[in-house]
């Protein structure tokens, strides 16, 4: 499991390429005869790189279509239009045989440890799952040897290959889950909250498991997450989500020292500071009125409607896509600049 990528393939080269990903979910009246009268617009537009070796953050408030995403990369939704591509080859439009090869290249840790493991098999049972699809990536009669050595390589005990999922704790869960995503040694895997269940110390157990299995295998990351701080311990990118679209996309140190979108920045203000002495109240910026529907989204920018910097433009045009070539921290804002909210509120 630990042997080195191929000469091939270069770190910081493109491994996974996403363009104006959309997926609506029609929203239809009628019982016999059903019309569509609108559409959920979950994911609207979104695009970004994924570089080998590298971890994405994706983080927003809750209904922004993180999770939405997750499902389209790994073809658990059918999107309504845009283009994936892995390693070059085109993930939406591949079907049978030729999707299964590439969703052995790319695999998903679920966010929740428990109802993601099937209660009534075997940890060994759900680890060597992926042989039985895949045979050829295990040869005859050595799927539970390699079961125990994955569960060895996230720091579980290879004798339990006979125990069920209830029989561990959250964390230890979560590290079956992991290593089932590690069975056909894929080079993205797709972290939808993976430590969003579990406890502030098992949160960090987990973490540094999975930088840990970056180093030794080289893998990517796509890491969706609420937490704020555990983005930015693990991640080397950060893609922030509102509303369906990526509104600003930028390093780890861009994002947060740097902010430029008003929604990012309102985000960051809103991070729980440990230490009551360095509190300052009058730094948070607070936003008012509601999340707008994304079955009936403002028009222009679809964040105008909570921004204290809102004009009339941003009413009328669509700000700026995100990513844009020419700009290695982009951001989707008529006026993106340095955090001004009115009055410091």
């Amino acid at each position: 499991m630990t042997a080195p990528a191929s000469p091939a393939k270069v770190r910081g080269e493109t491994i996974l390429a996403v363009d104006d990903l959309v997926k609506h979910f029609p929203i239809t009246r009628g019982v016999l005869f059903q019309r569509q009268v609108g559409a959920v617009r979950a994911v609207d537009g979104v695009s970004f790189v994924l570089r080998r070796g590298e971890t994405l953050g994706i983080v927003g408030e809750s209904g922004c279509g993180k999770s939405t995403l997750a499902r389209l990369l790994m073809r658990l939704e059918t999107p309504t239009s845009g283009r994936a591509t892995l390693e070059g080859r085109d993930l939406l439009s591949a079907s049978g045989g030729e999707l299964r090869r590439l969703r052995r290249n790319m695999q998903m840790v679920m966010q929740d440890p428990y109802t993601s493991l099937n209660p009534r098999m075997t940890v060994g049972d759900i680890i060597g799952e992926p042989f039985d699809i895949h045979p050829d990536a295990a040869p005859k009669g050595s799927k539970r040897g390699r079961v125990q050595e994955l569960l060895d390589l996230v720091g579980l005990n290879p004798e339990h290959v006979n125990r069920y999922p209830h029989q561990f704790s959250g964390g230890q869960r979560q590290r079956i889950g992991i290593a089932r995503a590690l069975a056909l040694r894929p080079e993205v895997i797709v972290c939808d909250e993976p430590v969003s269940a579990l406890d502030v110390s098992i949160q960090a157990q987990v973490i540094n498991l999975l930088g840990q299995l970056q180093d030794e295998l080289g893998l990517s990351y796509v890491f969706i997450a609420h937490d704020l701080s555990v983005v930015r311990h693990i991640c080397d990118r950060v893609a922030v989500m509102y509303l369906g679209r990526i509104v600003e996309i930028g390093t780890e140190e861009e994002i947060y020292e740097r902010a430029t979108h008003p929604y990012t920045q309102a985000l960051l203000s809103a991070v729980p500071v440990p230490d009551p002495a360095a509190r300052d109240a009058t730094g948070i910026i607070r936003l008012t009125g509601d999340v707008p529907s994304p079955a009936d989204p403002p028009s222009g920018c679809h964040f105008r409607t909570r921004c204290w910097k809102a004009e009339d433009i941003c009413a009328r045009e669509d700000p700026p896509t995100v990513p844009r070539p020419a700009d290695p921290h982009p951001s989707a804002c008529h006026f993106a600049a340095l955090r001004d909210p009115p009055g410091g509120a």
